[in-house]
This record gives structure tokens, sequence and C-alpha cells, in this order.
């Protein structure tokens, strides 16, 4: 049972906006440890210098695309085994089955409650203390 105050979670999005609200929420949820990124590539270069525990990114940004940056950690060494959940404002089952394949543990469809990011979380990581 992984104890969220513990817990180091990487937030990446393009918009300040939704970078600032999912913070509330996990905060709300008990996490203390975020850190965020504007995009995939600045994503990278944060999990490959501190230790992360889960990955919270949006699927369309510039630069790198979530699907890009999850393909990115899924094939580095340091961060291949992080829990990866996907973040988008569409829930088409095209982007949810590729981003499946692709090594993602989960998805969450924006706009998202607490609970149901709670429940997200919980489901790769296991139940939060």
């Amino acid at each position: 049972m992984p104890n969220a105050v513990a817990l180091k979670v990487l937030v990446v999005d393009d918009q300040n906006s939704v970078r600032q609200m999912t913070r509330m929420t996990l905060e709300e949820i008990g996490i203390r440890h975020i850190h965020e990124a504007e995009n995939g590539k600045q994503a990278m270069e944060t999990a490959s210098l501190q230790p992360i525990d889960l990955i919270i990114s949006d699927y369309n940004m510039p630069e790198m695309d979530g699907l890009g940056l999850l393909r990115a950690v899924r094939g580095h060494p340091v961060v291949r085994r992080v829990p990866f959940i996907l973040l988008t404002g569409r829930g088409d089952k095209e982007l949810v089955v590729k981003a499946a394949q692709a090594g993602a543990n989960n998805y969450l469809i924006k706009p998202f409650t607490t609970a149901i990011l709670r429940s997200k979380i919980e489901q790769v990581m296991g139940k939060l203390s």
C-alpha cells in the first residue's frame, strides 16, 4: 500500500491551468511531491534526473506528445517501469488502444474529479494510505 505523501508524481501538460488543476487534485489526495513539465521533452529530462513514482501526461502537446513521451519512457533504462497515466480530452477508443499498446498503465479523460483521479492512481499503484 503506497503512502500518498511519499509518492513523487510528474504532471506533464502544455497548459499551465491543467497542470495547476491536476496539482490541486493530487494535493487533495494527499500527494505532496509534484513535479511539472510543459512537454514530453522536458518531462524526459525531469524523469531521468530524479526519482519519479508516477507520470500523468497529457496526450496532445507540442514538441513531444503524450504517446511519444510514453514510448520514450518505456525505452529509457532508468524510468521504463514507472507507471504512466495518459490524460486526454478525447475518450476515443483508438487512442486508448494505442496508449495501451505503447505501455500506458491507465488513462484519464478530462475533466476529472478527485475521486476518479484517485481511483485511476490506485488501479496502477495500489490502494493509497
